[in-house]
């Protein structure tokens, strides 16, 4: 939500200080009414994405046992699938008509759509794929489209290239980390699907807070260091983050097929978890009061040799990765946006927003498939090494991420 609020505010700003007109009163409060509208609206669709990427894996499970965490990152990626599919098609009608009438259109699919998730539980067979349908008609309505239009010359082609490269991989790892948080504490810490829920809500508010802060900071920041540093700096934060969630030691997580066996080991309790802080051990097995099998399901090979993601590297791996983040989000796209200058920048914002989606639905694919099969190990190292070449290619475009102004005067002086 802070993401999207704060990227309107800083395009706008950008946009009004680069025009040559002046605006009048009238005109100025128009304009903000409409921003407060945008906001409204961004705020009850981020409270509704968050519910539902939270709670979407215990609900699978229990709608349909057949399906595994490899199908799970199918249902997510099918909301970016939709909205890919869908921005070009309110692209063009929104050229050609009305621009309340594909507005419309979309929310009303988003409504329906929402409701067919409510009642996937209903069919007595095929669950998973309804969910699966109902996900993506969730993400085409939520594409509600733009104008196309024409971008001016003299824009630095590599360096808009490498800032979609760089944004894919920014929004590729926060999908993975959005994707994985359920399955892994699952998994990890013998929680139930209501105490992952809900220790995960807990945990991301408080990482929600942290970015909130971060982007009233970045801002300021940026102006005595430099977008292109504050990104650099972004990225290794996020490395890090990652690079604590590989699984140490010798402790291995408990194994599902245990609880089923011995229902007389008493369970560790969230409270206990976090006593002391930083000297974590692994859960132990939870008592079996109710049906619901808790633990590291003995199907995932993996369980059986990688040893356990402690606690307080998953909330550690949280805040940094919180952090980190927002921090690549904001400087990307400014970056971005100065990279192509003050003229309408339609066609080269779908090309970012094309990225974005594409990174959103191979994420998920992506993390389930490898961390089903491999486990975590593997799924973070790999994560860590995409952030590595990321790194790099800044490194290698460094000096042309400069601001249209910037590079256009360059060339006029050369010219004269």
């Amino acid at each position: 939500l802070a993401y999207n609020l704060i990227m309107i505010s800083f395009s706008l700003d950008f946009w009004f200080k680069n025009r040559d007109v002046v605006e009048t009163q009238e005109h100025y409060k128009s304009r903000w009414r409409s921003i407060w509208i945008m906001y409204l609206t961004m705020f009850l669709s981020s409270v509704g994405f968050s519910i539902v990427i939270m709670s979407v894996w215990p609900y699978l499970q229990e709608i349909d046992p057949t399906a595994d965490a490899s199908f799970l990152g199918w249902i997510i990626a099918s909301y970016s699938i939709g909205q890919m599919l869908a921005s070009p098609l309110f692209g063009l009608w929104s050229n050609y008509r009305p621009r309340r009438e594909p507005l419309v259109i979309s929310t009303a699919i988003s409504v329906a759509a929402n409701c067919l998730y409510a009642y996937v539980h209903v069919p007595h067979s095929h669950n998973k794929y309804y969910m699966l349908t109902a996900r993506a008609l969730v993400g085409f309505g939520a594409e509600s489209g733009g104008l196309d239009q024409d971008a001016e010359g003299n824009i630095d082609h590599v360096a808009v290239v490498a800032l979609n490269f760089l944004f894919f991989v920014i929004l590729f790892v926060f999908a993975v980390f959005e994707t994985i948080a359920t399955p892994l504490t699952m998994d990890m810490y013998s929680w139930t699907r209501k105490e992952a829920v809900f220790y995960n809500g807990i945990i991301l508010s408080v990482v929600g807070i942290e970015s909130v802060i971060v982007f009233m900071v970045v801002k300021m920041l940026a102006k005595k260091t430099g977008e292109r540093a504050i990104l650099h700096g972004g990225l290794l934060i996020v490395l890090v983050g990652f690079f604590i969630l590989l699984p140490w030691g010798k402790k291995l997580p408990n194994i599902q097929w245990q609880e089923i066996k011995n229902n007389s080991i008493p369970r560790t309790t969230p409270t206990e978890m976090l006593m002391p802080f930083w000297s974590l051990q692994a859960m132990q097995p939870p008592s079996n009061h109710t049906a619901e099998p808790v633990g590291c399901p003995v199907t995932q090979s993996w369980c059986l040799n990688t040893p356990v993601i402690y606690l307080a590297q998953y909330i550690s791996s949280d805040i940094l990765i919180g952090l980190g983040y927002p921090v690549c989000n904001v400087m990307s796209y400014t970056l971005y946006s100065k990279i192509l200058g003050p003229k309408p920048q339609g066609v080269y914002m779908g090309w970012l927003t094309a990225s974005g989606s594409g990174a959103r639905i191979l994420g998920p694919v992506f993390v389930s498939q490898i961390y089903t099969h491999l486990g975590p190990r593997w799924a973070f190292s790999l994560i860590c090494g995409v952030v590595v070449v990321s790194l790099l290619l800044l490194e290698i475009v460094y000096k042309r991420l400069i601001a249209f102004s910037v590079r256009y005067g360059r060339m006029q002086e050369e010219n004269c």
